[in-house]
């Protein structure tokens, strides 16, 4: 039995820490498809999942493989299974920040490194920003996930060698392109990672290369899933254009470098704003602290510091409403300072009573601090999407063509006509993608019994074409606005 009892001792705050969060996270999370949270690209995403095909730039591919696992599993609706996926990729993200900072105390030889860890772990697990990923269909909770793993795989020896850091890297980048931020990291000097087994600098060299352009070739899935017609088919990247149009997000282009100075200010003091919303006065001032008053030129600092700045000058240029998510990396890396600031604070009393006091109020400030938003990020009773989409589909005349104009209207729409198989007698289209020749061909493939004309298949020639069909208008604007006509 005591040889069990160690193992266990050691898990125990791991095990806790999750099952909290978890725990937390369920009870807040979408029953099924939310527009809650900036969530609107969750239609998209668990119908191209589902279907096998190709969501909206840059394509997503690693996402893509993990979202339709949990799709499998045998319980609740297709939504749900997929907004399961980011809850535990939200608590895994914090169990690693709890085990980076675990690590870097011990390391330091400081007592309470476990408590300053576990801490750090809730802290951010209950970041109005990640928790409100945590409950909804999104990318970021992956994401989350896979820059702190990245972090602690460049941070701290460890067995992998260069080359599977490296896969690993390349594969988070098939979650999401912003992991090309983190490339500085791979450069470092590695000859820590696999002891007794020094490597020349070209060699090393090569087999990061290696490693990560095999990871990100993740990409090459793409073509495959899009010759497999699918119905949600963005860019139709079987071709070299349409493959370099997808992954490379032309399409978000005018997003980037789009702000005024007054404009980039404005959000600058929104994020101060933001960041103080996460963490409290007194999460900013640990947080500052642990980054400052303890600085040391080591990979932790330089990593976390690289990570958040890069992160945070990223989301200043991408000029889109939802690019306050951005600053995810920069949430958890104050993360991880803040835990060190309290691991090394409490190293510094040389009482335990004065110990125990500072850990009880540090934990019930931060329970309370992060528990506060929950009414903000609780995704639980948002029924909005599934009302327009049931609404819709049951109102809208048999065999009606169906022109339906924003993201959450045509997704939603996508994931109850294409992913649930309802109402297969109509036509959904979506007015202002019609004029991309990817999207024609996406129509042709869904619809073959729809004549559509060529070179301009506008709403009015399309609708020419198809005289026998009943035409419906559809939008949602507060409220979902349905109209249609007779043919």
């Amino acid at each position: 039995m005591g040889m069990f009892a160690k193992p266990l001792s050691r898990s125990l705050p791991s095990i806790l820490l999750t099952a909290f969060l978890l725990v937390i996270y369920l009870n807040t999370m979408a029953p099924g498809l939310t527009w809650a949270n900036d969530g609107s690209d969750g239609g998209d995403l668990i119908t191209a999942a589902y279907t096998g095909g190709v969501p909206h730039p840059s394509g997503y591919p690693l996402y893509l493989l993990l979202a339709r696992l949990f799709q499998a599993i045998p319980i609740g609706t297709l939504a749900w299974r997929t907004n399961l996926m980011s809850a535990m990729f939200a608590a895994f993200s914090a169990l690693l920040v709890y085990h980076l900072v675990s690590r870097a105390l011990n390391e330091q030889n400081l007592k309470h490194a476990g408590f300053a860890a576990l801490l750090a772990g809730i802290v951010f697990g209950l970041t109005p920003l990640l928790w409100s990923q945590a409950v909804i269909t999104e990318v970021y909770a992956l994401q989350a996930f896979l820059t702190a793993l990245i972090l602690y795989l460049y941070i701290f020896p460890n067995p992998l060698s260069d080359f599977k850091r490296a896969l690993i890297l390349g594969l988070a980048a098939g979650n999401h392109l912003t992991t090309l931020l983190l490339l500085p990291l791979m450069f470092w000097d590695s000859s820590h990672s696999v002891p007794n087994r020094p490597l020349s600098l070209a060699s090393s060299l090569t087999r990061k290369l290696a490693g990560f352009i095999l990871g990100i070739s993740l990409y090459l899935t793409l073509p495959l899933r899009a010759h497999a017609g699918a119905p949600v088919n963005w860019g139709n990247p079987q071709t070299l254009e349409g493959f370099w149009w997808l992954v490379s997000g032309s399409l978000y282009r005018s997003y980037y470098l789009q702000s005024p100075l007054p404009v980039a200010a404005e959000r600058i003091q929104a994020w101060a704003s933001l960041m103080i919303q996460q963490f409290g006065w007194l999460g900013i001032v640990l947080g500052v602290t642990g980054l400052i008053v303890w600085f040391q030129p080591s990979r932790l600092y330089l990593s976390t510091l690289w990570v958040g700045a890069a992160h945070t000058v990223f989301a200043l240029v991408y000029s889109s409403n939802d690019s306050y998510l951005y600053l995810l990396p920069l949430c958890m890396v104050f993360s991880i300072w803040a835990g060190l600031a309290v691991g090394h604070a409490l190293n510094m009393l040389q009482s335990q009573m004065l110990k125990a006091g500072m850990g009880i109020l540090l934990t019930a400030f931060f329970l309370v601090q992060g528990l506060s938003h929950a009414e903000q990020v609780d995704a639980s009773h948002d029924q909005r999407a599934e009302r327009f989409g049931r609404q819709v589909l049951s109102e809208v005349p048999k065999d009606a063509l169906v022109f339906v104009k924003g993201d959450r209207a045509v997704f939603t729409l996508w994931y109850f006509h294409f992913a649930l198989d309802q109402r297969p007698d109509v036509a959904v289209v979506a007015e202002e993608l019609l004029h991309f020749d990817w999207y024609v061909e996406t129509l042709h493939a869904a619809y073959p019994a729809l004549t559509i004309p060529s070179p301009l298949p506008w709403t009015q020639t399309l609708a020419a074409a198809n005289p026998a069909r009943p035409l419906c208008y559809v939008q949602y604007v507060e409220r979902a606005e349905i109209e249609c006509s007779a043919p």
